[in-house]
């Protein structure tokens, strides 16, 4: 499985990125909409806040079956089926009629989010051990690719007056179209490994991998939510450049995944999530001693590209451990991983209310401060 040609690997990988453009494109094709649906069904911030649990929910329950399922079936299969079921559960959202239909569809694409999430990272983690060298986060700077792609054509759905079932089946059609391109060309095998209990007990590695991504994701977490509420409220930025910060992060996050790979080959996956570390926690201090417009943005470019790389390298070396099998290991770094991008937000809230925001974003920053000294202890 490992001495391929060159064009067989690349096709391999080819057909990997198609998936992760999938997941990246369906993802931010819903996320982009949230506003018409709660518009839609009549809903204010409590409620709306309450329909969106269900998706977070959805996804952490289908955290340790999505690692079963990947060592039982294998991820090519589950990743076949994934892709169609996460974009048609898409496409269910824009059809419900009802607050409960909604919460409940909710619920399944939560849960085929990450199944999909699972699986694909599985083969990116076979993909890269064919070429013997780092190539994870280039995939994870597809899904970027596609998040703003989703974006753009979610805007344009806006401006055409296009109704959300429109939208979200023209996108799902879409995404149907790429798996039949790509689905036989995905790696048809994963690693062998030993049958795994559906709940494993992970490992000192996995723990510490789980911990960094953690920390990362709260950062991630808090950016999404947060940035444009930074700049309107520390920053007083003009309402026409509330979003510089969130875009100024987006974007140094996507170009940042497409370079971390080189500079991993070169210098190593330790050193390359402690440096990335360490940007990211410089970005924030900046953004909070020097609320400036240029000065929060450049912190904000800083973060975007230091927390770029950390989250898909720690999955690549999940996906290596040497006690559990590959989608074990990626649900439970997930698992973890996940729940400081849960967390993340509604802290920062509690404390800006307490505090303010800017003891909000420190807090952040010592997160990031945290992940370098986590990074110091991987093998």
């Amino acid at each position: 499985m490992f001495s391929l040609t060159t064009d067989l690997k690349r096709t391999y990988r080819i057909a990997v990125c198609i998936f992760f453009f999938i997941a990246g494109l369906t993802y931010s094709s819903w996320a982009c909409r949230i506003h018409d649906m709660k518009a839609h069904f009549g809903l204010n911030n409590a409620g709306l806040g309450g329909v969106l649990f269900a998706l977070p929910i959805g996804l952490m329950v289908s955290l340790p079956v999505s690692g079963w399922m990947v060592t039982r079936l294998g991820s090519r299969r589950v990743l076949i089926a994934a892709g169609l079921l996460f974009p048609f559960m898409l496409g269910m959202i824009g059809l419900a009629t009802q607050i409960w239909q909604l919460v409940i569809i909710l619920f399944l694409f939560g849960f085929m989010n990450n199944v999909f999430e699972i699986a694909m990272n599985t083969q990116a983690v076979g993909v890269e051990a064919l070429y013997g060298r780092s190539v994870m986060a280039s995939f994870h700077g597809l899904w970027s690719l596609a998040g703003f792609t989703g974006v753009a054509v979610g805007t344009l759905a806006v401006n055409l007056n296009w109704p959300v079932w429109q939208h979200f089946w023209i996108i799902g059609l879409a995404c149907w179209l790429l798996v039949l391109t790509g689905w036989r060309f995905l790696l048809p095998e994963d690693a062998p490994a030993e049958a795994q209990p559906l709940f494993a007990r992970p490992d000192r590695k996995i723990l510490l991998l789980g911990l960094i991504a953690f920390a990362s994701l709260v950062t991630e977490g808090t950016m999404f939510d947060w940035s444009g509420v930074y700049f309107q409220k520390i920053v007083e930025a003009p309402e026409s450049l509330t979003t510089v910060g969130y875009i100024a992060f987006m974007g140094t996050m996507a170009g940042g995944r497409f370079l971390a790979d080189g500079i991993v080959t070169r210098f190593g996956t330790k050193h390359v999530l402690q440096c990335a570390s360490l940007i990211s926690t410089t970005g924030l201090l900046l953004a909070i001693f020097a609320p400036g417009i240029i000065t929060a943005t450049l912190g904000f470019l800083l973060v975007g590209l230091g927390v770029s790389s950390i989250v898909p390298l720690v999955l690549a070396l999940a996906g290596k451990s040497k006690t559990l099998p590959p989608g074990v290991a990626i649900a439970a770094v997930s698992t973890v991983g996940f729940l400081g991008f849960l967390i993340g937000p509604p802290l920062i809230g509690f404390i800006a209310e307490a505090l303010s925001l800017r003891w909000s974003f420190a807090l952040i920053a010592l997160f990031g401060a945290s992940t370098i000294l986590l990074a110091s202890k991987i093998d």
